[in-house]
């Protein structure tokens, strides 16, 4: 007869996702669309949180409120921590220590591995929800060289001022647009390039259409978090 046992709040949900305080659409493919995951996660809204504030205020005054919810995740059931926003990098050392459970905070984590994969010549570009915010300090917390191309999405008609803005439309076609000029963009100024990280995780619903544009690999947050959580919830293989 098996046993089972305790200590946790809710079973079943290995991921934990800490949100901003926003309002913007989150469609099918955005990290914050519960649909968007092949399997349970659970969900903790960060209070004050707003894009603004963490993208272009460096998350100012947030790391305990980040910490708590962190905690409270763990808390209830996650064995693994993520979060909605890669400027969140920041972040990643300190929430590691006080959860003591893995973390990735940040899209931008996963450059090195996709780095390594690329043959001699080639390096990784980044699009960003706002290039000029982005500092080597956020690509020094998760790991990625200085000198890694970025190009952002700011010069656009619709996806950075929706999101910054924290506005409640989204012109999902617009949206597109711009991470396909600002895609273009890169690999035009950085013709060594030769595959794209997504910081912002809103990006990833638009990930297919990067790579039809642009004709090399595209990675987000949702094929990096779908890995970690392999980690966190190994696929079993029935031997019968």
């Amino acid at each position: 007869m098996s046993v089972a046992t305790g200590g946790k709040a809710i079973y079943g949900a290995a991921l934990g996702i800490l949100m901003l305080e926003a309002r913007f659409p989150r469609i099918l493919g955005d990290m914050g669309n519960a649909r968007t995951w092949p399997f349970p996660v659970l969900y903790r809204v960060v209070r004050d949180a707003s894009p603004e504030r963490v993208v272009r205020r460096r998350a100012e005054g947030l790391l305990p409120a980040f910490l708590d919810a962190a905690e409270e995740l763990v808390r209830l059931g996650a064995d693994g921590i993520t979060t909605n926003c890669g400027f969140l990098s920041l972040f990643q050392a300190e929430i590691a220590k006080r959860v003591k459970v893995p973390v990735a905070t940040s899209s931008l984590m996963q450059i090195p591995a996709v780095q390594a994969l690329l043959p001699p010549g080639k390096r990784v570009g980044v699009l960003t929800v706002d290039a000029r915010s982005l500092t080597t300090d956020h690509l020094k917390a998760a790991g990625v060289p200085a000198d890694t191309p970025v190009m952002g999405t700011e010069g656009g008609r619709e996806f950075t001022r929706v999101l910054i803005g924290n506005e409640e439309r989204l012109d999902v076609a617009t949206a597109e647009q711009d991470l396909l000029d600002a895609g273009r963009a890169l690999v035009a100024k950085h013709p060594e390039v030769g595959a794209v990280v997504l910081e912002c995780t809103n990006m990833a619903p638009y990930s297919a259409a990067l790579r039809r544009e642009l004709g090399i690999p595209i990675y987000d947050i949702v094929g990096f978090i779908t890995w970690f959580h392999s980690g966190l919830e190994p696929k079993r293989f029935s031997q019968s």
